[in-house]
């Protein structure tokens, strides 16, 4: 319980989730920086900061995050932000002797064509979605950056690719959003304004999987107790998927979303606007081998999600950007 842990994006969703789970099961020597307190971008920031806290253990879950809207506009902020981050403390981490590492990806790290339900040996076999190209390769790099770190000197560094997550302290900004918190607030605001119709993108039958966050941090601190690098790469696997292993059409998620916010309109669809990849599924059974499974149910994720969105935004006493 006093292992010396640094949760490096510890203001963001997925970095507060896991700090909350080891606070819950006791874990009291955690340490965090906000990007304005450390620019883990900045090599010589990095090292200092690692030269003076030493830390034991890194749950490495900072970057630049967003929707595909984001992602196809700061296309190079993306991929140099996310490169420079991970290279800096991957490296940082096995100059200052860090025992162990965990560095948190992204399902979009998979071809755009790869086979469902996807499994960990999908990496690099086909093109990727070219609209988040740049932040699938850095996650990709940060990836082997894990690996050959064990290859080559044996760090205990490994990585979990999540599948879309959504939850407390998701991003509900409709420019930059992923889809769980953009129907949330969609929904709100045509509740709030007494709107006819709600207009969503695409034709609705595109299927995807949805992953609560405090599920993923659950199985984070689960795999940092129960896990080392060479579980994995012994099995010619470079990272473990993390997810529910279950999917559904955005239409109805969008109809689940609908009812639980209480919107009385009708949903239609703008079907000029893409779908996407027709459907996006992994194989999380090593994952549930090794002992973890999900616990939150969608329909209940997304009750606390818009019991949270209502808290703060009530807070805030404003829904603007």
């Amino acid at each position: 319980m006093n292992t010396k842990i640094y949760i490096a994006g510890s203001s963001g969703m997925v970095g507060s989730a896991v700090k909350r789970q080891l606070e819950n099961l006791g874990y009291t020597n955690l340490i965090f920086r906000s990007s304005k307190q450390l620019d883990l971008i900045n090599q010589a920031a990095t090292e200092n900061f690692f030269a003076r806290e030493r830390p034991e253990v890194v749950i490495l879950s900072a970057g630049k995050v967003g929707g595909i809207q984001a992602n196809d506009t700061y296309r190079a902020e993306f991929i140099y932000n996310n490169l420079m981050i991970e290279a800096n403390v991957i490296n940082a981490s096995h100059k200052y002797g860090v025992n162990k590492l965990i560095f948190l990806g992204s399902s979009c790290i998979y071809p755009k064509l790869a086979a469902q339900p996807i499994r960990e040996e999908e990496l690099l076999t086909g093109y990727l979605e070219p609209t988040n190209e740049p932040y699938a390769i850095a996650k990709i790099a940060g990836i082997k950056l894990c690996e050959n770190y064990y290859r080559q000197y044996g760090s205990n560094f490994f990585s979990v690719m999540p599948t879309n997550l959504y939850g407390i302290r998701d991003n509900f900004d409709l420019h930059t959003s992923h889809v769980v918190p953009a129907l949330i607030r969609k929904f709100h605001e045509g509740k709030l304004n007494n709107s006819p119709e709600v207009v969503l993108w695409g034709t609705g039958k595109a299927l995807r999987e949805f992953l609560y966050v405090d599920d993923l941090a659950e199985a984070v601190v689960y795999l940092m107790e129960n896990a080392d690098a060479q579980d994995f790469y012994s099995q010619d696997i470079s990272h473990i998927n993390i997810g529910t292993g279950e999917d559904i059409e955005i239409g109805k998620l969008a109809e689940l979303i609908k009812e639980i916010v209480g919107y009385n309109g009708k949903i239609s669809y703008d079907t000029s606007k893409p779908d996407g990849t027709p459907r996006k599924l992994l194989d999380v059974s090593r994952v549930n081998q090794l002992g973890w499974k999900h616990s939150t149910t969608l329909s209940e994720g997304l009750r606390k999600t818009y019991e949270w969105f209502l808290k703060e935004h009530s807070a805030a006493g404003s829904l603007a950007d």
